[in-house]
């Protein structure tokens, strides 16, 4: 018997049953070392390593890649302006630039196809969305589109674009052709971020709720539409874990990236607990911050992103 509730002790972290995943680390970006590296961390223990090392630079929007092995982020260590995308494995080594963009680019927001041969991302200041292979070669520009997030089977893309009202989800063929809005309300908050679940069913994504933002989930093609959470405040970067049944997201008080002044102050000022991670069921019940991310997560929108379970 006490074998048995210790174990259930261990399993359990803020109601939430973590036992059922055989790898519950996630992968995010924090400041714990003064600079914004990425870290894999384990939710339960708060056991943390830094992936990244790379002091006086920014190491953003990390992702893993299908079998947990490899992890793609965005990082300016080239020249302090530029964000190029690398490639690197769970034990912080291999490190290669991936990409090798134009001065001022910033890549972002990468994703993978779930067979592991492509790394979709977004260029940020062409607000074009962009693939190439994990060795580096085969860039190509696929569309026009922000926060580009491709299906695991590889065959959609969802993402956002400016709208009558404000930036909408959209759906595409990977190629970039057949775009259609699938969700007909619109945000002007921004940092909607949607997101395919594992089996290519569900999309999550950020909407705006009055003057906050709030979780969504939809079906694949925009029917059975839910808010998940009602914070009032500003969730965004949601990511669901490997079986569809939670999700992560960030949560913060007030959008500081829709004006360059309150963006450049974020950034600097570095606050540990200005956007810290949640984890709440799918269903939206229990939403809760995850205690071991609650500080010196960094403040950009990168999500939290669960290990995929192996295959």
């Amino acid at each position: 018997m006490k074998i048995t509730i210790t174990l259930a002790l261990v399993l359990t972290f803020s109601g939430f049953v973590y036992g059922q995943f055989p790898n519950t680390n996630l992968i995010i970006t924090s400041i714990r070392t003064g600079d914004t590296e990425v870290f894999i961390v384990n939710p339960l223990t708060g056991d943390a390593f830094n992936l990244t090392k790379a002091p006086d630079s920014e190491e953003r929007y990390p992702a893993w890649s299908p079998n947990g092995e490899k992890i793609v982020f965005t990082s300016n260590r080239e020249d302090g302006k530029t964000f190029q995308l690398y490639i690197v494995n769970k034990e912080g080594k291999g490190l290669k630039q991936l990409t090798h963009l134009p001065f001022g680019s910033v890549a972002y927001w990468a994703s993978w196809t779930a067979d592991g041969k492509y790394i979709y991302f977004n260029e940020g200041n062409t607000s074009s969305i962009y693939r190439i292979k994990p060795n580096g070669t085969g860039l190509q520009k696929v569309a026009e589109g922000r926060d580009g997030n491709i299906s695991p089977d590889g065959k959609k893309i969802v993402f956002t674009q400016q709208g009558k009202k404000g930036y909408g989800v959209w759906v595409m063929d990977a190629s970039g052709e057949n775009r259609k809005q699938i969700i007909s309300h619109e945000s002007n908050i921004g940092g909607i971020a949607p997101v395919w679940s594992a089996d290519g069913k569900k999309i999550a994504f950020s909407g705006q709720d009055g003057e906050y933002a709030e979780i969504f989930v939809c079906d694949a093609d925009g029917g059975n539409l839910k808010q998940l959470t009602h914070l009032k405040k500003i969730s965004s970067s949601p990511a669901f874990s490997p079986d569809g049944q939670y999700l992560t997201f960030r949560v913060t008080d007030f959008a500081y990236w829709r004006e360059e002044q309150s963006r450049n102050t974020a950034y600097t000022q570095k606050q540990a607990d200005k956007r810290p991670v949640y984890l709440m069921k799918a269903d939206g019940s229990e939403a809760k911050i995850i205690e071991v991310l609650h500080y010196q997560c960094a403040i950009d929108g990168s999500r939290a992103e669960w290990q995929p379970n192996k295959k």
